[in-house]
């Protein structure tokens, strides 16, 4: 799996929670899509690109999938995590809006933001994805196009690792990481956050 997270729009400029809602990329990130598609696009194997319904990710992966000639394919299960009423807060916001569970949701993945989804919740759903792509395509190299939540636990998933990666992984925009699954249930991880293309 190849993992790309989608480009830049006008929440993530202001570092905004952007789960369900549906900006567009921005010039930005529109740029940033086609840098990742440049380099996708030379990439040997490539069999499909998976995308989020989201726009963000849609646009991303359309331009991926055009440089790499491959099918294009709405996956729901690779939709972000549902940050509820806090959509479009900044932190700081959020915090001062709900400060005792904003406190219990940074340090516990079964608490939710108000009439949003938890981490676990998102979890669940994202390994049901994750097991059904490595099924439908089974030793061939796919492009999943998503956000931030979807990719780490992804990765999580990968490295066998707690929780903690959830609170302490990085990834920038338009990133791209690898994370192989094998057949016996294996797995190992090759590539996280490489922004090299956007230089």
């Amino acid at each position: 799996m190849v993992l790309l997270r989608h480009g830049q729009t006008a929440l993530s400029v202001d570092r905004r929670y952007s789960g369900l809602g549906d900006p567009e990329l921005t010039e930005l990130g529109q740029a940033q899509a086609a840098a990742a598609a440049l380099r996708l696009g030379g990439m040997e194997g490539i069999t499909a690109v998976l995308t989020s319904p989201l726009r963000r990710a849609r646009q991303t992966a359309a331009a991926v999938a055009d440089a790499a000639e491959v099918p294009l394919q709405v996956r729901d299960g690779l939709i972000e995590t549902d940050f509820g009423d806090w959509e479009g807060l900044t932190f700081l916001e959020a915090r001062e809006r709900d400060p005792e569970l904003h406190g219990r949701w940074l340090g516990a993945t079964d608490v939710a933001p108000p009439n949003g989804e938890s981490f676990d919740a998102a979890g669940a759903r994202v390994t049901a994805e994750r097991a059904k792509i490595t099924a439908e395509y089974p030793g061939a190299t796919v492009v999943v196009v998503s956000h931030v939540t979807p990719i780490k636990l992804i990765l999580q998933e990968a490295l066998a690792a707690g929780s903690s990666i959830l609170y302490r992984l990085h990834l920038d925009l338009a990133s791209i990481g690898i994370a192989d699954f094998y057949p016996d249930g294996g797995a190992s991880v090759r590539l996280v956050n490489d922004t090299s293309h956007l230089a």
